[in-house]
């Protein structure tokens, strides 16, 4: 069922986490940070608006590398329910694309609940203060590709990079529900 994520509350302070990625290493929200911001990024490997995007929120990633902004992306779905998003099978996803940042599990979904995450993909841009500037979409791609798009969250970032401040005017993402456990319904 397709979610819309709620609109960016300026200033929340990032809750902090410590998540095994993917690599073996645990991460924590200080680990992650780059030195003009952060953006967290609530994904998955089943889900077919992540799957459409995947390429871009790639390429955004390494271009937002030059601007000082480092990413991390969070998968807080139930694999009991949705096999495809198991750790092994995160192993297997970032390897095949070659994910430029780390991909961690969230297996207690405690962070994405503190977050407020709702769907996938949920992106939280964050200034080098750790404060939320960006809860927006990638760009105007649902499921299918919209050409030539403009590159919403890649010019927000930059933004934030350069002056600290996110863009006022945001425009809600939009994807798959997050799959929570029946314990934390």
């Amino acid at each position: 069922m397709a979610q819309e994520t709620p609109l960016c509350e300026f200033g929340q302070p990032a809750p902090d986490f410590r998540l095994r990625g993917v690599d073996d290493r645990w991460w924590t929200l200080q680990d992650a940070r780059g030195p003009n911001g952060l953006l967290v990024m609530f994904i998955c490997n089943h889900c077919p608006y992540v799957k459409a995007v995947r390429s871009r929120i790639i390429r955004d990633v390494r271009d937002l590398d030059a601007f000082g902004i480092r990413a991390i992306a969070i998968n807080a779905n139930d694999p009991a329910d949705y096999p495809e998003d198991s750790f092994e099978n995160m192993k297997r996803v970032a390897r095949e694309y070659e994910y430029p940042f780390p991909y961690v599990f969230d297996d207690t979904q405690a962070v994405a609940k503190a977050y407020g995450a709702v769907c996938t993909p949920d992106f939280f841009g964050y200034n080098k203060d750790l404060k939320l500037q960006y809860r927006g979409r990638l760009d105007a791609s649902r499921k299918e590709l919209v050409p030539h798009a403009r590159r919403e969250l890649f010019e927000a970032m930059k933004q934030i990079a350069q002056t600290g401040q996110g863009p006022r005017e945001q425009t809600a993402s939009m994807g798959c529900s997050i799959k929570w456990a029946q314990r934390n319904l």
